[in-house]
């Protein structure tokens, strides 16, 4: 697992409400950032740096989705203007 600094400061305040010998205090800090880390992870939150890189990739794909989207219908304007061109070529042969 990741070391979440947020989680390990929370585990240390936890643990610290525990009087204990040093070994045994050190012990329930660790296990309680385990659990920490363990139920975030369950509820499949992501860090800040986590958030802005997935907004980044979703930006850069909205973008090239709209380029995309350009290009289709230029091509399907050129594909009309030479479907539509033959069309009329064959109307004034008759």
């Amino acid at each position: 697992m990741r070391d979440i600094p947020p989680l390990t400061d929370l585990a240390q305040r936890i643990a610290a409400l525990f009087p204990a010998a040093g070994t045994l205090q050190e012990e329930l800090r660790t296990r309680i950032e385990q659990t920490l880390q363990k139920g975030f992870a369950d509820l499949n939150l992501l860090t800040r740096d986590e958030f802005v890189a997935q907004s980044q990739a979703l930006e850069r794909a909205q973008l090239r989705v709209g380029e995309l989207e350009g290009r289709l219908a230029a091509l399907e304007q050129r594909l009309e203007t030479l479907v539509g061109g033959k069309t009329q070529d064959n109307s004034q042969d008759s």
